[in-house]
């Protein structure tokens, strides 16, 4: 069983950052795909970016996010960040770490059985 927790969401202007955290546990780290996804009150879950823990492969983003937003992850802690850069109003959203043990290749949020609880990010 694979258990999440984000934290570092909060409240900051047009254009600014935020650093969000994801610590995973449960899994075997490398054999996790992290993504993170987020969701406005009312529309569908959106993934932004996933990558596979343990480094293989290239991180992928969404299309609403590249060049703005960083998927990283430091093995050694079972830790996987997004870092939000250029931070727009429509931007403003809960940010779910979400995992899937074996591939990596959707932002379905079907395709993810393990979740977090989500941190709020809001952009005025």
């Amino acid at each position: 069983h694979v258990q999440l927790v984000e934290s570092g969401g909060g409240s900051v202007h047009t254009g600014g950052s935020l650093r969000l955290s994801c610590a995973s546990s449960g899994a075997p780290y490398s054999s996790k795909c992290v993504g993170w996804f987020r969701q406005v009150l009312g529309k569908e879950r959106e993934g932004v970016a996933r990558i596979w823990a343990g480094g293989i492969g290239t991180p992928i983003y969404a299309d609403s996010v590249k060049g703005r937003f960083i998927i990283s992850q430091d093995n050694a802690k079972n830790m996987v960040y997004l870092q939000l850069n250029s931070l727009q109003p429509e931007d403003t959203a809960m940010y779910y770490c979400a995992a899937e043990v074996g591939y990596c290749t959707s932002f379905d949020p079907d395709r993810y059985r393990y979740w977090g609880q989500g941190t709020q990010v809001t952009v005025s």
